[in-house]
């Protein structure tokens, strides 16, 4: 049983804060601040042909699907997550690919797709503060996944999420690895 920390309960309160006001966006705000995510692909600083793992939008999320065909445009290869021990793996998406579920109610790439390590992780968020400490959906999914990954080479976490999901501050445990930057339907902002 996992204990909980006062940080680990502060976090839970932004959280449903944040999360209810993007669950107040309306559709129509939902898929037009999603589709503009989109006109800002030139801002992120992404490496020449940089593998790139999106994610599959669930509940009200923003919805990367249209930034990923513009980075796919680009020379980006694409790739999504799949939830697997002891953490996330990442699976080519192609065009026109059969998706199957993929964990945590999402779609991704089947068993029949290669595996592959992602430079830049594209990731879904509850909230995320000006320092760049992001709240993630608390099953540390992205947090084991990064450490991971970072003992195999330089990695970018961006963050997508609609300027909503902003709190003051985000109240960060050790484990937490902060963004490489934030893209929302504003722009993208670099931290550090």
């Amino acid at each position: 049983m996992k204990v909980s920390s006062p940080r680990a309960a502060e976090k839970d309160v932004l959280r449903k804060e944040a999360l209810a006001r993007r669950a107040a966006l309306s559709g129509v705000d939902r898929i037009e601040k999603s589709l503009s995510l989109a006109d800002h692909a030139d801002e992120l600083p992404l490496p020449e042909a940089a593998v790139v793992a999106g994610f599959w939008p669930i509940r009200d999320e923003v919805d990367p699907r249209p930034l990923m065909d513009a980075l796919r445009r680009k020379g980006h290869p694409l790739c999504l997550p799949v939830v697997a021990e002891p953490h996330l793996i990442f699976r080519t998406l192609e065009r026109g690919a059969e998706l199957a579920a993929a964990g945590f109610g999402t779609m991704g790439p089947g068993p029949g797709a290669a595996a592959v390590r992602p430079q830049v992780l594209l990731m879904p968020l509850a909230g995320f503060d000006a320092a760049g400490n992001r709240i993630g959906y608390g099953k540390g999914h992205y947090d084991t996944a990064i450490a991971a990954l970072e003992k195999t080479g330089p990695l970018l976490c961006i963050g997508l999420a609609f300027a909503v999901q902003e709190v003051d501050r985000v109240p960060a445990e050790e484990h937490d690895k902060p963004l490489t930057g934030i893209l929302t339907e504003q722009g993208y902002r670099a931290f550090g």
